[in-house]
């Protein structure tokens, strides 16, 4: 699309509308799955986070490699916009993104840049790093990015990530999600300054934090991020400040206070703040249109995934030398 939001985007309200909605829409739809046990093993899921994935993912190519974490789903339709092989995935199902090996923390799509999502609590920065460094290497003009939570911010290997990143310049993005719990522990129990921008300063790389409901301020600060990396200037921070609304995942009981999360839910939703931006665009009737074409293509992909052949076996086995 081509129409542009008043921050001067090339995108225009409604794409960044479309893709959180898709996500949301998704995640909805796995609680459900999960719930009716058509989705085995821990889900984690992002909800209320959406506008961070899809604000960061457009300004990234299919060129630019992202790594996730094991809240994987938005950042994987951010970046490809693959909700069939997602839903494939997910169910388990042969032509999901990973064959049907990985499920919802390992999701994977070369084609379009994601390298993964990750088990391990900031498994993926060091990752990402790599990818980096490929892209100086073969001065590609290509990001590596990586996308961790404020409790993975406390973890060592994000400093030594950043400090190897600043002495050779790589073009490494560290996107912060920082919804201020990791896990089940409130962030201001477990961290003395949770201003994570200041991690960046420690290393002289830039950073900027934005309000991650706001998914034109997210990609507005994701601009000024990806044109210092393109411009071989080294690693940039972004610190987004956000809120899962959903339990760390669906097996663990949720212990903040739910009126705190209801402030969120309420008056810093993703999708209220960008269609209270644009009234004239969000009319009740073209809301309503979305929810239908959105809502109609990820039914569309669970009907034929619950209907498709599940892995081989035996080229599992094979593959992977079990």
């Amino acid at each position: 699309m081509t129409e542009k939001n008043r921050s001067g985007s090339p995108y225009s309200p409604e794409y960044f509308y479309r893709w959180m909605l898709t996500i949301r829409t998704l995640e909805l739809k796995l609680k459900e799955l999960y719930i009716d046990h058509k989705i085995n093993g821990a889900l984690h899921l992002s909800i209320g986070q959406e506008a961070v994935p899809v604000g960061v993912c457009a300004v990234l190519n299919d060129e630019d490699k992202i790594f996730s974490t094991h809240r994987s789903h938005g950042h994987y339709i951010g970046k490809t916009h693959d909700v069939e092989g997602a839903v494939a995935e997910l169910l388990g199902r042969a032509d999901g993104c990973s064959r049907g090996y990985g499920g919802s923390m390992h999701l994977y799509n070369y084609a379009k840049g994601f390298l993964g999502g990750n088990g391990i609590v900031g498994g993926g920065i060091s990752l990402a790093l790599g990818s980096a460094f490929t892209a100086w290497y073969k001065n590609s003009g290509g990001i590596g990015a990586a996308f961790f939570g404020d409790g993975a911010a406390n973890q060592g290997i994000l400093h030594e990530t950043l400090n190897l990143a600043a002495l050779l310049k790589l073009p490494f993005l560290a996107v912060c999600e920082n919804n201020g719990i990791a896990a089940t522990t409130p962030t201001a129990k477990s961290t003395a300054q949770q201003d994570r921008t200041k991690l960046a300063k420690a290393y002289d790389i830039p950073a900027l934090s934005a309000d991650g409901s706001d998914v034109e301020a997210v990609y507005a600060a994701a601009c000024k991020a990806a044109k210092h990396l393109r411009s071989g200037k080294g690693p940039f921070l972004l610190d987004l400040r956000t809120c899962r609304w959903e339990p760390h995942c669906g097996i663990i009981k949720d212990t903040r206070d739910q009126a705190e999360l209801d402030v969120w839910r309420n008056d810093r939703d993703p999708l209220k703040v960008l269609a209270g931006r644009y009234p004239e665009i969000f009319t009740a009737e073209r809301t309503a249109e979305l929810e239908n074409e959105v809502g109609g293509r990820l039914e569309q992909a669970v009907g034929k995934s619950l209907n498709s052949a599940a892995p081989d076996l035996a080229e599992f086995k094979n593959n992977f030398g079990v």
